[in-house]
């Protein structure tokens, strides 16, 4: 049995290296004694890549130690070259662990969602695997074979269509203090993520990108007039270029019940079957 890892986060992250170690000792566990795990993973990070793919030059492949390999590309790159070029007759794809969670509208633009997503396409049963992380919690990598465990359970124990993603998400808990979470299955969230832009520079104020598609500025203090009266204070000269910073809280973001973001927010290992054009499997 053969396994094609990848990653967004490079090849270098220690997520990569814990799904590695994951996927080996459950192999291991099992009697999979003819196990070969393949790693093929981008040489630097590209988290929020989305399904981008480089056509435009050569792709380089560097052999990084036996059996792990670094392209100069995306996650989707990363399985279409080892698919077509390096290990073809991978059984399985297995992308992550990515560093932060991907659920709900995440998928859209998770470079590795995107990889599982490809490995799908391209007729590999594939899994996405992220670790929803909080600032006061522990940045550990350890217990992801534990955790994961039931979950890999019912993956290799399920009618395993290459039409199917599975997206998994580790919950934001310290392992020390914590026993193995609890796994459920469960649909993605579609709530839209809502973000709060401003842009401004040197010479104007930061104001709400908002007030570009007519609204008026909400920042605290802010004025939306001038001594003049006149709506279009803030406009800038023809052909000025401004920043513009997006931001959006996301561990307080709206959720739907029962959904991959409120089960995963709230100490869950979630995992969801999912067409690779996001229709609920």
């Amino acid at each position: 049995m053969q396994f094609l890892i990848t990653n967004d986060d490079g090849i270098d992250a220690p997520g990569i290296s814990a799904m590695v170690e994951t996927i080996g000792r459950y192999a291991h566990g099992r009697g999979w004694s003819t196990t070969k795990i393949w790693v093929v993973a981008p040489d630097r990070g590209r988290s929020e890549c989305s399904h981008s793919v480089t056509t435009s030059r050569d792709l380089i492949i560097k052999r990084v130690k036996s059996g792990w390999y670094a392209v100069d590309g995306t996650p989707v790159d990363c399985v279409r070259v080892a698919i077509a070029c390096l290990c073809p007759q991978v059984d399985y794809v297995f992308s992550g662990i990515n560093a932060g969670a991907n659920v709900g509208m995440d998928l859209l633009v998770s470079g590795t969602f995107a990889a599982a997503r490809e490995a799908s396409i391209l007729g590999k049963p594939a899994m996405a695997v992220s670790h929803y992380r909080r600032p006061e919690i522990p940045k550990t990598w350890h217990h992801t074979p534990d955790w994961l465990t039931p979950t890999l359970d019912h993956f290799f124990a399920s009618d395993l269509q290459s039409t199917i993603v599975w997206n998994v998400n580790l919950p934001a808990l310290d392992p020390a203090g914590s026993e193995r979470p609890k796994t459920i299955e469960c649909p993605i969230d579609t709530t839209p993520i809502h973000r709060i832009g401003r842009l401004g520079d040197g010479n104007l104020p930061s104001v709400p990108i908002t007030w570009l598609a007519g609204a008026q500025p909400q920042n605290e203090g802010a004025q939306t007039q001038n001594e003049t009266g006149n709506d279009d204070a803030f406009e800038p000269p023809e052909q000025h270029c401004m920043p513009v910073q997006l931001t959006s809280d996301f561990h307080g973001r709206s959720r739907q019940s029962g959904s991959d973001v409120d089960l995963c927010f709230a100490g869950n290992l979630t995992f969801s079957r999912i067409h690779p054009f996001l229709q609920m499997g």
